[in-house]
This record gives C-alpha cells, sequence and structure tokens, in this order.
C-alpha cells in the first residue's frame, strides 16, 4: 500500500485518462525512494472478455485533431481506471531507491494501491520548477531534478536526442480549426519521460532477465524494440542534411547516434530544426513490439518494453498480464501467442499513426 507516500500526476491539461503517478519521499542515507505507478486496467478488463476481444483488435486509442477513439470504454479510461485524486486505485508499481545523482541502487515491482493527492498539468509543474514555488515543490523539483541527471546520463550512453515540435489546433465547439500552435517539450515533460523510460526498463529486465540459481531463464515477454539505422535511408538524410550546409559522417554502429545528437545540437533553434529533425526520425529504423529481444537502438536500451500506458495501448496490458504471472512465480508464457499479438499490435499503430496524420493533414 502506497497511499501515505505524497503521490501525484503530471499530464496535458485537456488530459482524462490518468494512467501514471508519481510518489517521492526521503529514505536515510541521502537516498529517494521514487514510486512509478501504473493504473491496473487488466484488473477489470479480464483477458478473453468481450471488452478485452475489442481493446485487442484496436490495439491502441487514436488520437485526431478534433476526438479520441479509445481503446477501451469511457466509463475505464477515464473513471474507474485513470488516477484520479482523492481517489485509491489499483496499480503496478515499480519502486526505486536512487541516489541524488540519479543512479537507482535498488528497485522491486509491487501491485499496490494508492492515492494521488494532487493533479498537475505540465504547464502547473513547469510553473514550479521555473518559480520553485507551489503545491509540493521540494517534491516536484527533487523528481526534476534526479530527472535531468538520468536525461544526460541516457544521452553520453548513446541515446538518441529526437526533439519534435508537435502541432496542436485550437477548435471552436462544433471542431471547426481556430487556430494552430506548437507543443514545447520543457522539463516537466522530460520529468515525466524519464521516469517512464526508467519503469518500461525495469519491467522488461525483471521479467526478461531471469535468473535461477545463478542461471539465466528465458521467459516469454512483450519487448518494444528498435533496430540499428537501415544504411539507404541515412545515405538519402546525409544528402539531403548536406543542402543546408550539415555534414554527417556516421553510416552505422553506435557512432549514429552521436554524430545524430551532433546534428540535431547544430540544427537547434535555426529555421529548418524541425524539417531535419523530423527526417532524421525517418531514417531510423521504426520500433515494434516482439517477443525476440533486440534490444531498442534508439534508447540505448539492451531491455525495454511498453509498460505505462495500458489504458491506451494493448501491448502495455499483455505486459501487465505478463508481469502478473511472473510476480507469482508462474511459468512462461506461451511465446507463439504473445508474439501474433505483437505483429497485430504493431500492425494497428502503424494505422492509427496513419489516421493521426491524415486528420491533421485535412
Amino acid at each position: 500500500c502506497i497511499r501515505d507516500r505524497t503521490t501525484f500526476t503530471i499530464d496535458p491539461k485537456d488530459a482524462k485518462d490518468f494512467d501514471d503517478a508519481l510518489s517521492i519521499r526521503k529514505l536515510k542515507g541521502g537516498l529517494w525512494e521514487v514510486g512509478v505507478h501504473i493504473a491496473d486496467v487488466t484488473h477489470y478488463v479480464k483477458e478473453g472478455g468481450i471488452i478485452d476481444k475489442e481493446a485487442e483488435k484496436r490495439a491502441t486509442s487514436v488520437y485526431l485533431v478534433d476526438r479520441t477513439i479509445p481503446m477501451l470504454p469511457e466509463r475505464l479510461c477515464n473513471f474507474i481506471c485513470s488516477l484520479r485524486p482523492d481517489e485509491e486505485k489499483l496499480a503496478y508499481s515499480v519502486i526505486f531507491e536512487m541516489t541524488e545523482k540519479g543512479e537507482v541502487k535498488n528497485s522491486r515491482v509491487v501491485h499496490t494501491v494508492i492515492k494521488s493527492d494532487r493533479r498537475f498539468t505540465y504547464e502547473e509543474a513547469q510553473q514550479i520548477i521555473e518559480t520553485g514555488k507551489g503545491d509540493f515543490a521540494e517534491e516536484v523539483l527533487t523528481l526534476n531534478r534526479l530527472a535531468q541527471r538520468m536525461r544526460k546520463t541516457r544521452f553520453k550512453r548513446g541515446a538518441v536526442s529526437f526533439q519534435r515540435e508537435e502541432a496542436k489546433f485550437k477548435l471552436d465547439a462544433e471542431g471547426k480549426p481556430l487556430g494552430v500552435y506548437f507543443k514545447e517539450q520543457k522539463e516537466a515533460n522530460q520529468l515525466i519521460e524519464e521516469f517512464m523510460l526508467l519503469a518500461n526498463k525495469q519491467v522488461a529486465e525483471f521479467c526478461g532477465h531471469h535468473k535461477v540459481n545463478g542461471r539465466a531463464v528465458r521467459r516469454t515477454m512483450v519487448y518494444r524494440v528498435h533496430d540499428v539505422p537501415n544504411e539507404e535511408k541515412l545515405e538519402k538524410f546525409r544528402t539531403f542534411v548536406l543542402r543546408f550546409g550539415y555534414v554527417f559522417k556516421a553510416d552505422k554502429g553506435r557512432a549514429v547516434a552521436k554524430e545524430m545528437n551532433k546534428l540535431l545540437g547544430q540544427a537547434k533553434g535555426r529555421i529548418e530544426e524541425n524539417v531535419i529533425s523530423n527526417l532524421a526520425v525517418r531514417a531510423m529504423s521504426k520500433a515494434f513490439y516482439s517477443t525476440d529481444n533486440i534490444g531498442h537502438y534508439g534508447l540505448a536500451f539492451p531491455y525495454y518494453t511498453h509498460f505505462t500506458s495500458p489504458i491506451r495501448r494493448y501491448p502495455d496490458m499483455m505486459v501487465h498480464r505478463l508481469l502478473a504471472r511472473y510476480l507469482e512465480g508462474g511459468k512462461s508464457a506461451d511465446r507463439d501467442t504473445f508474439e501474433k499479438l505483437c505483429v497485430h499490435a504493431s500492425e494497428r499503430e502503424v494505422i492509427a499513426a496513419e489516421a493521426e496524420r491524415a486528420s491533421i493533414k485535412y
């Protein structure tokens, strides 16, 4: 039970489905206990039931300009599962003991009951970060400090730093566009991103890197994988950026990430920044779901999964079910069954992305 910890959510101001929350408290010896709490959707959505079959078919929520097509019924998304403030909720939690430098000393994955103390928007959290004042200011500032140190370490280890601006539309009551603005990724967004990445990585390691009597035992797991870049696409990218005066030298190996970060840093703040960043993403391989773990090149993680958004992604629900099975000491699940689900989810993800792009275009 984590009800006695200072806990809160940070989400977009128009969000209604809060599937992740953070908690923090100070421990002895200069350590911090940070909890990443994810809504336990699978407690309510039983495997093989009508709602589960429909969620499996959809595989993801789809976010269009004027509406959201949810994967799950609204009653579950926005009320029963959502980590709303002052309501006790079931969750799967990854609890970390961390140093002031953002280093993880210990971690554990547990089934919990949590109670969020406050719902923050990204703008509210960002104001606390910038001014040092507001509700739970010490907790927010500490989490941000740890997140920024983890972020710095992640890029040092070879993660690719993609910073793309996301177009958003202002609509009237009838859904007609009034204007467009770009969503800026600030430290509050990075705070949530870093802890979600950390939780995803830890759950993937817990499920996939299992040892019995000192020997590695393979267990079926749903991974979010990302292969090394395609050399042909990199060559086209190299030719394109040369027109802007940028020289991109790498063509394979981890050097690609280093050179990509260097180039994106050079383009930052310039008029061509967004187009170069978008093309850089297209030059890389596409991430997908698989039971075959090849690692995640873009994040520089040997183990990675999607665990933190079960309200809007079916693979996260699959991971929750596998996690529950392994926490109870269960045997490895059938790999072929989960591989077929991974293929379907990857295909639906592409369709959803195309629908979202089409809604912006038209």
